[in-house]
């Protein structure tokens, strides 16, 4: 190929909306008419998780203020851990509030570890990217002494799914888990997200994942079939790229789910996230029940 991909558009009439109307193909929040209830519960079930777990909490792996990690160990140090990156359009949110989703892993026997990055505009996308590959620099390095030397699978959601996706490439990270990801930013800069964002032309270059070589690594795509047509164009367009490339992994469509709801996948030990995670491993490394 000679150059990046022809950006594709999350409508076919992308050109002809309005203001408005481009905003809204993005705003989540807006199309999921009980999101603040969602979000307030999740808040709640997440600070009660990190109260019950024996978590290594705020450990820093970088030297900016948000560059930490929480792990959540498996009794089994060699137990494959699940590396779970937040959404938030790459401009809010942090790992705590996402604790809650450990709860269906760790009951299933993995470790799970959730890193925080820095948000933009203090960071630019690119500075975001590299401060993940920061992150698993770190627990590679360093999470045998906190009880963690498993297999890494990276996941993430929302913005944490494109991160997923972007280093997916990783040299520890043997298989990923994107779930209702954007995998193509040039829409993104038409919209109010690039307010903060401030999108560069080689940005959307680089870190659309639908723009760039297939890494053939395990990575299941999954979304709600209620999330907002943009993200379930961008996860289709992503795993038709990776099939037409040959790159192993599922596309996993949750019937029913909204963009919040979905993640409720993670809350049970036979959560179809969970087991979709799992399936990514061979069988020997594959975990088999926890806390």
């Amino acid at each position: 190929m000679s150059g990046p991909e022809k950006a594709p558009a999350p409508q076919e009439v992308w050109e002809t909306l309005s203001q408005a109307e481009r905003d809204a193909a993005y705003n989540n929040n807006a199309a999921v008419k009980n999101s603040a209830d969602l979000v307030a519960a999740r808040d709640r079930a997440s600070t009660s998780l990190r109260g019950r777990y024996p978590a290594k909490l705020d450990l820093a792996y970088g030297g900016r203020e948000r560059m930490l990690f929480d792990l959540y160990p498996a009794a089994d140090a060699n137990a494959a851990c699940l590396v779970f990156i937040h959404g938030g359009y790459w401009q809010k949110n942090s790992r705590e509030v996402f604790a809650a989703y450990a709860e269906g892993p760790l009951a299933a026997g993995w470790s799970v570890a959730m890193p925080s990055h820095t948000l933009a505009p203090h960071a630019s996308l690119t500075d975001i990217v590299a401060e993940i590959g920061d992150a698993l620099d770190w627990i590679t390095r360093e999470g045998r002494m906190h009880g963690i030397a498993g297999p890494i699978v990276l996941a993430g959601w929302s913005a944490g799914a494109q991160l997923t996706a972007m280093l997916l490439r990783h040299s520890s990270v043997v298989a990923g888990l994107a779930v209702s990801g954007v995998y193509e930013l040039g829409p993104i800069r038409d919209t109010y997200l690039n307010e903060a964002l401030k999108l560069t032309d080689r940005e959307i270059a680089t870190l659309s994942p639908l723009r760039l070589p297939v890494t053939d690594k395990p990575l299941a795509i999954a979304y709600g079939t209620n999330e907002v047509p943009a993200l379930v164009h961008d996860a289709i367009r992503f795993h038709d790229k990776r099939m037409a490339a040959g790159a192993p992994g599922p596309l996993i469509a949750i019937e029913g789910a909204d963009h919040f709801t979905i993640l409720d996948e993670f809350r049970s030990p036979n959560g179809r996230l969970v087991e979709a995670a799992a399936a990514l491993l061979p069988e020997a490394q594959r975990p088999r029940g926890g806390a």
